[in-house]
């Protein structure tokens, strides 16, 4: 039983609000949760203090990753019933549990409280929070869906660009050992103070979130849209398909494949992205990119993350879903190549490259809700959205698999060179091959699985 201030009803709008007051309470949230993206600032941390593999400390990223996909698609209908503001106390709850269980695995010693804290404490709560301003979002935004979707995941893409410097600064405040060059690392000490800050800090600004948030009232429409006035499209639908039908058709396992190759891809370069730049540019032994410069890379790279989201979801309005996953994953694909091949021939061209294909990962997400409301229409889009999440639990755990598999084999921490990662970079080329294909399978859903004629309002209540 909720508390009655977390209840729908009292978060309905009232008379005169204005819709661009829910942007800033969805990136409260978002804004938090993205900080799983800069896991890579203390991951070298971790991995000495520890005494154990980039691959054993990267299961924690996979496992977090694994439970936002699973939660997701577990807890949709619930967050619909309940509401944003209920389901954001619930996220900011996990996920500040997740860093103070974290913190006390790092203080003891204990590996396993690790994973299960930051892991599978806070998956619960990056999957509950990751959905919520989402579906709220697309209510308020109905004419405008890739807009919508971008604004909804924009922040979770920008989380790390806040959390990578924050957590430098932190860690030389509490290791003042720590340089925040090459050759120095932070203790397990100031990991753990590190984990306890961000969990504080983190549980205010997501429960400001919640206590601002609002749903549109029964009925609502933007003023001077109609939406008669939406114009079917190829591949797009004006009928309804439910979730449990959904999941039958070839489409929905399609457009999983296609999500899936997309976020291996990227993720693989997220999770690795502070040691990669310094392996890259490392010349007998020693980096010329110090600590806080890679720390300002994972930043960049979230700038990227959040700035695809935006933009190249909006452009999706514009010229369809399929066409533009097909240069996330055929650009991407090229640009991957490029990356293997020529990437440590020069630091800007690197950065160049990884800048774009984290700007097509983050576009990715964002377009993906447009794509299943253009293939399933808006009756359960939710719950289609939470089930489809599942290809990011299983890319959460392939594509940091795929990376420090091959770099566990190559050598130790801080004594790879670009070489050592040429096999994993051009795997994540086969793999964005295989989405290219996918995407290009997809075809309009069959009517057999269209629902019987509803009335809007009705299917607008049972949407999950």
């Amino acid at each position: 039983m909720l508390p009655a201030f977390l209840s729908r009803e009292r978060t309905v709008a009232g008379p005169g609000y204005s819709r661009w007051l829910i942007p800033p309470a969805a990136l409260a949230v978002h804004l938090c949760i993205g900080q799983v993206y800069a896991t890579s600032v203390y991951k070298t941390a971790l991995v000495e203090h520890f005494d154990t593999s980039q691959t054993a400390i990267g299961v924690i990223f996979s496992i977090a990753i694994v439970m936002l996909g699973l939660s997701a698609a577990v807890m949709g209908t619930w967050v619909d019933r309940n509401g944003p503001r209920a389901a954001m106390t619930a996220a900011a709850v996990f996920w500040a549990s997740g860093f103070f269980i974290g913190a006390l695995g790092i203080g003891t010693g204990q590996l396993w409280l690790v994973y299960l804290g930051y892991g599978f404490v806070g998956g619960i709560g990056l999957g509950i929070g990751y959905i919520s301003p989402v579906s709220t979002l697309i209510k308020w935004f109905p004419d405008r869906p890739g807009l919508a979707t971008g604004m909804a995941i924009m922040g979770f893409g920008g989380g790390a660009m806040i959390a990578s410097p924050l957590s430098g600064r932190l860690l030389s405040l509490y290791d003042p050992s720590y340089t925040g060059d090459a050759s120095t690392v932070p203790d397990g000490h100031a990991v753990m103070l590190l984990f306890l800050t961000l969990g504080v800090v983190y549980l205010v600004f997501m429960s400001f979130g919640a206590a601002t948030v609002r749903v549109p009232p029964e009925g609502w429409t933007p003023q001077g849209w109609d939406p008669a006035s939406v114009k079917e499209k190829k591949l797009v639908t004006t009928a309804s398909v439910s979730a449990n039908n959904a999941i039958r058709t070839r489409a929905f396992w399609l457009v999983w494949i296609v999500l899936f190759c997309n976020v291996t891809a990227g993720i693989g370069i997220l999770e690795q992205a502070a040691p990669m730049i310094q392996d890259f540019f490392r010349t007998d032994g020693v980096s010329s990119v110090s600590a806080v410069a890679a720390g300002g890379f994972v930043g960049l790279l979230s700038i990227a993350n959040m700035g695809g989201r935006f933009v190249w979801s909006s452009t999706s309005d514009v010229i369809g879903r399929k066409p533009i996953y097909m240069i996330y994953l055929g650009v991407g694909l090229i640009l991957y190549l490029l990356l293997a091949t020529v990437g440590d021939a020069s630091m800007a061209l690197f950065v160049l490259l990884a800048v774009v294909i984290l700007s097509f990962y983050g576009g990715g997400f964002a377009t993906v809700p447009a794509y299943l409301r253009d293939l399933f229409g808006t009756y359960q889009v939710g719950a289609i959205h939470g089930r489809l999440l599942t290809a990011w639990s299983a890319a959460g755990v392939a594509g940091p698999l795929i990376i420090n598999a091959f770099l566990d084999a190559q050598g130790e921490p801080g004594t790879l060179t670009a070489a050592a990662y040429r096999p994993a970079l051009l795997t994540m080329v086969g793999v964005l091959a295989v989405g290219l294909v996918a995407n290009l399978l997809v075809q309009k859903v069959n009517e057999k699985y269209h629902e019987p004629a509803t009335d809007p309002a009705g299917a607008e209540r049972s949407a999950a």
